[in-house]
């Protein structure tokens, strides 16, 4: 099959896209050409890998975390649903700056003298490790901070993507003999999956901007770095360019692979149909 021609590849792509390509490539060429934006980004670079971590860590567990939240909200146990649902609330509610500080502040050391409080005996006999406040690092506090509050939101996707589904598949199924976790796990998680792939994208994309915040903490990721950088150089818009770069690269690539990923499972849909 013959490839369409460049020209006509080109026409597809959106306008916006090519502005930000163009803008993206002016300011790569602008760090290149100049040995301050050079040393600007070698310094902001050196917290990606953290940013990344954060991102990709709490991520995970906020989906999976999410996901039991959301099988919770829809289970036949009133009570449960209940509590859940409060959960979902006050996390929501909080704003993410303030969940980061709660947690790091008050939370962590809470858990660190509960856990004393619980295990000293043992810790004494050396039969549990001895653990601190400062055994519980800042990133692991963000991590935890932002698995908490990404986690209500993802339990609201999950669950509206399950009650997408309709309840016709799951009396199907039950009547052939499946079990409720049976029906959930191969007939209506696999069909709601199509539903909630864009939202989640978003919240990953989400996500990776509000992992920025963890930099109010100490963290040294890209915000971190160029907030340290620019406070010693006062090259405040220098540094700020080249940290809106990296965000800018990483959302809008995040963003084009969940548009890519939609339009594949669209077309296998079409195809099955």
């Amino acid at each position: 099959m013959t490839p369409p021609p460049a020209s006509s590849w080109l026409s597809r792509l959106p306008w916006w896209l090519l502005i930000l390509f163009a803008l993206g490539s002016a300011v790569l060429i602008t760090i290149l050409a100049s040995e301050r934006y050079r040393t600007i980004f070698w310094i902001v670079g050196q917290g990606l890998f953290v940013t990344v971590r954060v991102t990709a860590i709490s991520y995970v567990a906020a989906l999976v975390l999410g996901t039991v939240l959301a099988l919770g909200l829809v289970s036949r146990a009133r009570w449960l649903g209940e509590v859940l649902k409060a959960y979902v609330e006050i996390m929501r509610g909080v704003p993410m700056i303030v969940l980061l500080y709660y947690i790091a502040f008050a939370i962590g050391p809470a858990l660190v003298e509960g856990y004393k409080t619980l295990f000293g005996p043992l810790v004494d006999i050396g039969l549990m490790p001895a653990i601190t406040i400062r055994d519980f690092s800042f990133e692991w506090r963000a991590i935890f901070a932002l698995t908490l509050a990404y986690s209500a939101f993802i339990a609201e996707i999950v669950r509206g993507g399950i009650q997408s589904v309709a309840i016709g598949q799951s009396e199907a199924a039950q009547a052939l003999g499946l079990s409720r976790w049976k029906t959930m796990r191969f007939v209506v998680l696999p069909q709601a999956f199509k539903t909630m792939t864009p939202p989640l994208g978003n919240d990953l994309v989400s996500m990776l901007k509000d992992s920025s915040l963890v930099s109010v903490l100490g963290v040294a990721d890209i915000t971190q770095n160029g907030k340290t950088h620019s406070a010693s150089t006062f090259l405040f818009f220098e540094t700020y360019t080249v940290v809106a770069f990296f965000y800018l690269v990483m959302t809008i690539g995040l963003t084009l692979l969940v548009r890519r990923l939609e339009q594949r499972m669209r077309r296998n849909e079409i195809r099955q149909d």
